[in-house]
């Protein structure tokens, strides 16, 4: 089974609420096998507009990356997120190799 993937790009206005974000995110997270692949580090711009963050966080498949984003925990951190940021988030199954 093919692991799966969020990529999130996002704007972040409120720095230290976002701080509230990412803990209340990390039970969801953890609990569905997730990953951190890339987590707002340094970024080159190559095409389109960029965003000042970019995460990619691995999950073991699909399920357990969309079972996360519609989990419950996951949702009382977006609420948060959302009130503090501007994002775009996707989420892609990977490749078997």
């Amino acid at each position: 089974m093919p692991k799966a993937y969020w990529i999130a790009r996002v704007d972040v206005a409120d720095h230290e609420r976002y701080r509230d974000y990412v803990s209340t995110a990390a039970p969801a997270l953890e609990r569905h096998g997730a990953r951190f692949l890339a987590r707002g580090g340094p970024f080159h711009e190559m095409e389109g507009p960029a965003r000042s963050r970019n995460v990619v966080i691995e999950f073991p498949s699909i399920d357990d990356a969309l079972a996360c984003y519609n989990s419950a925990e996951y949702q009382a951190a977006k609420a948060i997120r959302q009130d503090v940021s501007e994002a775009e988030i996707v989420i892609v199954e990977g490749v078997e190799v």
